[in-house]
């Protein structure tokens, strides 16, 4: 891989980078009496677009997309970014299988900017050309459709593609060949698996349950997280102790929404290394997670005061500033 390769890239993202929110920015939104005028707030910062809507949902939506813009725009190779737009891929498919299903159709709930956008998912699952889907993702959609369609289950219908999600994120990861993108890809996962076997734990799902929703990744033995999960929320804690998520343990000791935002966290903190890398692909690996975490951030704030949440339950749920 020649040295040059992302040295303009990583250039530019420099220059972006500068206006990031800092926390001090984020404890200027959390002082915002009321949720308009927060939104205000993050639209006199370039928030949004000038001429659009100005409701919550359109801003940060168009925010996405700018981060996407600049990432299309500055990065020699997009295929290594695959493992961040996955989500979105399989979030369309769960969409069209379940629009097939209910014969319904909701406006907005499909993504346009990733590899196949939502209304040729929705025909493609329509008319079962299941081969025109990448990898093994065409096997996975007519699972999903079959089982929606004589169980009308949708909760089986969405652990079967949430799981396909996860091990293609970890597959691409693999293939990335950049060793950044697999760290991510890998934490991803684990970090998944964790979450579904504290909320088996609530629901009192079986081992086989578990089985069938989380991925295998690198950094955690499926099986041992299986076992803590059966035995109970302190097993889970004391399982992870072993494990390279250690730090997560008390915060889920602590509650649900504390481990949440330790694990996006923790991706910040992996990320914040990558800033001083200039032949790499890893600073715009780690732009792209820090606007996404940024606007996270901003969207829980803006709905914690629409719904008159007190400061310290939003406290409790904010995320750390990369900058």
């Amino acid at each position: 891989m020649g040295n040059t390769k992302y040295t303009y890239a990583v250039a530019r993202i420099r220059a972006l980078e500068v206006s990031l929110f800092s926390d001090a920015v984020i404890g200027q939104l959390m002082a915002c009496r009321t949720a308009e005028e927060a939104l205000r707030l993050v639209r006199e910062k370039g928030w949004g677009d000038p001429s659009g809507s100005g409701d919550m949902d359109s801003v940060l939506k168009r925010e996405e997309e700018k981060t996407w813009e600049v990432i299309r725009d500055v990065a020699p190779d997009m295929r290594v970014f695959d493992v961040l737009s996955l989500p979105k891929l399989y979030h369309n498919l769960k969409a069209a299988v379940k629009e097939v299903c209910t014969e319904k159709r909701t406006p907005g709930i499909f993504y346009d900017d990733c590899e196949i956008p939502g209304e040729e998912m929705l025909r493609i699952i329509e008319s079962r050309e299941f081969s025109r889907l990448p990898g093994s993702m065409g096997r996975v959609a007519e699972e999903a459709l079959e089982t929606l369609l004589h169980t009308r289950d949708g909760q089986l219908c969405d652990v079967l593609i949430d799981r396909a999600a996860l091990e293609a994120i970890f597959e691409a990861g693999k293939r990335s060949g950049e060793s950044v993108i697999e760290d991510y890809a890998d934490t991803t996962v684990a970090i998944a698996d964790i979450k579904i076997a504290v909320r088996s734990r609530k629901t009192g799902k079986s081992a086989d349950f578990m089985r069938s929703a989380m991925a295998e990744c690198g950094s955690i033995n499926r099986e041992q997280l299986i076992r803590a999960a059966l035995a109970g929320e302190e097993e889970i804690a004391r399982y992870l102790e072993g494990t390279s998520y250690a730090g997560g343990a008390d915060a889920l000791r602590e509650s649900p929404s504390v481990f949440e935002r330790w694990c996006d966290n923790r991706m910040t903190e992996t990320m914040k290394a990558q800033k001083y890398e200039t032949f790499s692909v890893g600073p715009l690996l780690a732009y792209l997670l820090a606007r996404q975490n940024e606007i996270k951030t901003v969207r829980i704030i803006l709905t914690g005061k629409q719904n008159g949440f007190p400061d310290d339950a939003l406290r409790e749920r904010i995320r750390e500033m990369y900058v």
